[in-house]
């Protein structure tokens, strides 16, 4: 547990945890009355507050599983919610401590006041003694070295002893190992202890903790019709009150209702705290057979529901604002450039910084980079986001996937220093390759992003071929092509050379975009177009278009197919539209660009693949990246015979085509994917008429960058 995760949250939490133990145990207290007997030894007091405990408890460890289960940990609603269980799962030790106290002295006189004045001397040692004698022995470990076994050692014993000392006291010796727990500073000590004591503790002793548990529970105890009906009205109206509870503070904070109800929801998680809660008034002699097994069924059945109805409820996308600015073509030249960049491994990192760098940060358009490090969730723990702030100095990695990150961030930290108008936010998904793709998507869309880079499943070899690193990988780039927020690129790395870091002037990269057509395409040209404005990127745009024997052919396939079916003539007419929205677009870059030395324009009239395919081996062997869109949804005769042999369909013909181990030129490819919108909230992007778009991305004055001093970049003018 962090207690500081509390302050972080601000003054929400405390009131929603609050609130989520008020109503519960003022229900308990009700149903008290009818499950104690009058033959039972403990007064009504002792079990009035055992009872209102375990209704109104929160598992912390449980609901922290189900958050991230549901990929709302990082959310609002994930961060609240876990600060109140945490103050919730806090209250619950305190009360249960007072239970025990009570229950162990029949007349609550003053041995009850004892044990209570002894508790809260004990934590109160832990916090002034305990914490700074580990925070010393923490101190004395030498920098770069992990935790010594002998510090682990007197850790546990330490674990051991205040169990001992809470069980003299009276209380319960779980509770005084908590507090050991909790007293730990967060840090490399805590994370060493985790790794070593969690495969053991959650593997071994706490599934046998359950099992006895479940032993100890006597279904048949809950008999009758009568009793049955307690259960289920104990289950409904525990629930209720919890989520009534909930509901008043969030609307009093303004939290819109249905995020409230999932939050009361999502408080009514029971597992390990209640089970020990419950356990314990067992060992009391506090709760007779029937109680035990009707608490233990509520624990199971109200955590059981919890997912399926969050689920129903709660849709995360439901909270996210429309933003317009999803595509590099609709991005204002004159606002923050956002990209997220995706990463499997440091190998990626050298081109995707050149590349970044190479997409000239300005002070008008800065660079805002979202670096995700992908990793995938092996073993037991739970799916999570990593935000990370600034590196802790001096601290040792504590595993291959943290030094990995830690190489990760230092090299993008470096690059952010280095080279102005970028600011760099390092994360780390860690989560199942079959759901990453969900994780990459939220980010983009939490970030508001207009661009996402993320890398090809193939790695170049010392050969100059290509090979497979991992086969998830390109159901990781399949998905989110299929699902992404905005625009996405594929990058198929095979080096793009980089600068000395002395200043931005001396990067020199020759770069070729290839111009079919569509949406895709005209992405591509756009980030051409930004890269462009780099005073050393030279760019070619080789824009392909239909020969004679080509026009002739769609023609004759056109007549034969409107002839068969009418709907035929929407799609000629969409295609229309898009040739359209092509012509104007070329026109405008090439009117803009015509006093531009640095910039080359090229048009091929081919007839087939083949002819395409001796176009583009006709383009200067010293261009170090291509940039082609994906065209995705387009039947081109331009491309016709080359996706009989495509081996990744996903990056489109041309894209294939280039990323293919038999190319001759090992250059660096960019597949370009435009987002087109998803739903009705998406019409924003759409101009009110294609010329209008075209006139306000490309109306702006300025004087050719390559008379300018390196930093001033032409002024835009775009629509707001």
């Amino acid at each position: 547990m962090d207690i500081a995760v509390i302050r972080r949250t601000g003054k929400k939490a405390i009131p929603i945890a609050l609130a989520g133990m008020v109503v519960p145990f003022l229900i308990g207290i009700s149903f008290s009355f009818m499950l104690h007997k009058s033959s039972q030894d403990t007064k009504q007091g002792t079990f009035i507050l055992f009872l209102g405990v375990a209704l109104s408890v929160t598992a912390f460890p449980v609901l922290a599983r189900i958050l991230a289960e549901l990929k709302l940990i990082n959310t609002e609603i994930g961060r609240i919610a876990m600060s109140a269980a945490l103050i919730n799962d806090i209250l619950a030790w305190v009360l249960l401590a007072f239970a025990i106290a009570f229950a162990e002295n029949e007349n609550m006189a003053l041995a009850s006041v004892w044990v209570l004045l002894s508790s809260a001397a004990f934590v109160f040692f832990c916090v002034i003694i305990v914490r700074p004698l580990v925070g010393w022995m923490i101190r004395r470990t030498p920098e770069g070295e992990a935790i010594s076994e002998f510090s682990i050692c007197i850790i546990l014993t330490g674990v051991m002893i205040c169990g001992f000392i809470t069980d003299a006291i009276g209380t319960h010796s779980i509770f005084g190992a908590f507090i050991f727990g909790l007293v730990i500073p967060n840090g490399p000590l805590g994370v060493t202890l985790i790794e070593r004591l969690e495969d053991f503790i959650s593997g071994l002793l706490l599934p046998l903790f359950f099992a006895i548990s479940g032993l100890k529970t006597d279904i048949n105890a809950i008999d009758g019709v009568g009793t049955w009906a307690i259960l289920f009205l104990v289950i409904v109206l525990a629930c209720a009150g919890k989520i009534a509870g909930t509901v008043l503070v969030t609307l009093y904070y303004r939290i819109p209702f249905y995020e409230g109800i999932t939050l009361g929801l999502l408080m009514n998680a029971k597992g390990l705290i209640e089970m020990i809660v419950i356990n314990v008034g067992k060992d009391q002699k506090v709760l007779d057979e029937k109680t035990f097994a009707i608490l233990v069924m509520v624990a199971v059945l109200m955590t059981a529901i919890i997912i399926p109805i969050v689920t129903l409820i709660y849709k995360p996308a439901r909270k996210f604002v429309s933003y317009k600015r999803r595509t590099v073509q609709s991005t204002k030249p004159d606002t923050e450039f956002r990209v997220l960049v995706c990463i499997h491994t440091p190998r990626n990192v050298p081109t995707i910084i050149n590349l970044l760098e190479a997409s000239c940060p300005t002070k008008k358009s800065p660079i805002g980079i979202y670096v995700l490090h992908l990793v995938e969730l092996t073993g037991r723990s739970s799916a999570m986001l990593i935000v990370h702030n600034t590196r802790r100095s001096g601290r040792p990695a504590l595993n291959r996937t943290q030094a990995q990150s830690d190489h990760i961030i230092n090299a993008f930290e470096n690059f952010e220093q280095h080279v102005g108008c970028v600011s760099v936010q390092p994360l780390t998904a860690i989560s199942p390759y079959s759901t990453m793709h969900e994780d990459i998507c939220t980010v983009a869309e939490d970030k508001r992003v207009a661009f996402l880079i993320i890398p090809f499943h193939k790695q170049q070899t010392v050969d100059g071929g290509m090979e497979v690193t991992n086969p998830a990988f390109r159901t990781i780039n399949q998905n989110v092509l299929a699902n992404a927020p905005c625009s996405v690129g594929i990058l198929v790395d095979r080096g793009l050379s980089g600068s000395t870091r002395l200043a931005a002037n001396q990067v020199s990269h020759h770069v070729a975009v290839l111009f079919f057509g569509g949406p895709d395409d005209r992405e591509a040209l756009s980030y051409g177009l930004r890269m462009r404005e780099h005073p050393g990127i030279n760019l070619t745009v080789m824009r392909f278009l239909p020969g004679e024997a080509a026009i002739e052919a769609t023609r004759s396939d056109s007549r034969k197919n409107s002839m068969n079916d009418p709907a035929v003539l929407t799609v000629v007419t969409d295609d229309d539209k898009e040739k359209q929205l092509d012509e104007d677009y070329v026109s405008e870059f090439r009117a803009r660009t015509a006093s531009d030395d640095s910039v080359v324009y090229i048009e091929r009239a081919v007839n087939h693949g083949e002819e395409t395919v001796a176009a583009i081996r006709t383009i200067d062997t010293s261009h170090d990246l291509f940039i082609v869109g994906r065209g995705q949804g387009t039947i081109s005769p331009l491309t016709a015979g080359l996706t009989d042999w495509s081996e990744c369909p996903e990056l489109g013909a041309i894209g294939d085509l280039l990323a293919s181990s038999d190319q001759a030129s090992a250059v660096s490819v960019l597949v370009v994917q435009q987002y087109v919108g998803m739903g009705a909230g998406d019409q924003l992007l759409t101009p009110d008429s294609p010329g209008q778009q075209l006139h306000d991305h490309f109306n702006f004055s300025y004087a050719n960058p390559r008379t300018q001093m390196r930093g001033q970049q032409p002024q835009f003018h775009s629509q707001p």
